[in-house]
């Protein structure tokens, strides 16, 4: 249970990133409000999933899920640039929190 918790609060961190674009620099409320619970959610989650998941393993995988999954909406949605070079680092980001989980 506690990888689920893990892996939904990556999921949140992604969404209150977006939530924060959108905010326009907190002058927007809507966006503000999302951008603030997705960050309530996404620690409340994180916190639950580090009872039983080691500290560093933990939170390299949060941080993992929301660079990967920030990045990936980034490029559909707002059609950031992206060079084959960032591409590769990102795929490496994911590899990464792969391995973590099964090594």
């Amino acid at each position: 249970m506690h990888w689920i918790f893990l892996i939904i609060a990556g999921c949140f961190e992604t969404f209150w990133a977006i939530a924060l674009k959108l905010s326009e620099g907190f002058s927007r409320p809507a966006p503000t409000i999302l951008t603030i619970v997705g960050m309530i959610i996404s620690f409340y989650l994180l916190s639950k999933a580090l009872t039983v998941i080691p500290l560093g393993m933990g939170y390299a995988i949060w941080t993992g899920i929301g660079i990967v999954g920030t990045f990936i909406i980034s490029v559909a949605f707002f059609h950031d640039p992206i060079s084959l070079g960032q591409g590769l680092c990102v795929f490496l980001i994911l590899a990464g929190i792969v391995g973590l989980r099964l090594l």
